[in-house]
């Protein structure tokens, strides 16, 4: 019954691996093809752009550093692919050890696949690097985890201070959209903020 229920996803899904692969197919109905690694060989890229060029795909790759270089790998050699990205908090392992699709539940991998994102290069952001500047998104001890929550709310994944920029961009993030995010951001800081400073020293410790 659970296997009728299942949403069949047209495009082919880019992996990194077998359990990744379980992980998609406990969560829909769906084709995969396995990178085995961050060293994609030619044949891979064969397979992924045949598969683009008939069923579209979506790359789908850990939110880790390994995960990152491969989407970019697979997006320079196959143009127009769809992206799907999962937060780091939603693929760690339940021991701590380890991010990873494979570790996400099914309902985050529902999650991400309904979010997807897809590529379109030539067109001119009006989101500038001062404005990434002075929303503390690069540089300063804030800035990774602000990244972080910026890619989770626009759903385009966790990127560093060099490939924010790019990805902004390229997924035709709007100003009027980032601000929003930003605000609903800082915001959530602000709140965090108040009730910290509302917790008694002694209480910490209870």
């Amino acid at each position: 019954m659970e296997e009728k229920m299942k949403k069949k996803i047209k495009e082919i899904i880019i992996v990194e691996g077998k359990d990744d692969t379980l992980a998609i197919k406990r969560a829909v109905d769906a084709d995969t093809i396995e990178t085995n690694g961050s060293a994609i060989n030619q044949s891979i890229i064969e397979q992924i752009r045949l598969a683009q060029n008939t069923r579209g795909v979506i790359i789908f790759t850990d939110p880790d550093a390994p995960g990152e270089k491969i989407r970019k790998t697979i997006a320079e050699h196959v143009p127009g692919c769809k992206h799907a990205f999962l937060p780091r908090n939603e693929a760690r392992a339940k021991n701590g050890r380890g991010i990873g699709v494979e570790h996400a539940s099914a309902e985050s991998i529902r999650k991400a696949l309904r979010s997807v994102r897809e590529e379109m290069n030539e067109w001119k952001s009006s989101i500038s690097m001062l404005d990434l500047i002075f929303y503390g998104l690069i540089g300063g001890p804030t800035a990774k985890k602000r990244r972080e929550k910026l890619g989770e709310r626009l759903k385009i994944g966790y990127a560093n201070g060099k490939q924010l920029m790019k990805r902004l961009a390229m997924f035709h993030i709007t100003k009027e959209a980032f601000l929003e995010a930003i605000e609903a951001i800082l915001k959530e800081e602000e709140a965090d903020g108040k009730r910290n400073s509302n917790v008694k020293p002694n209480e910490t410790n209870s």
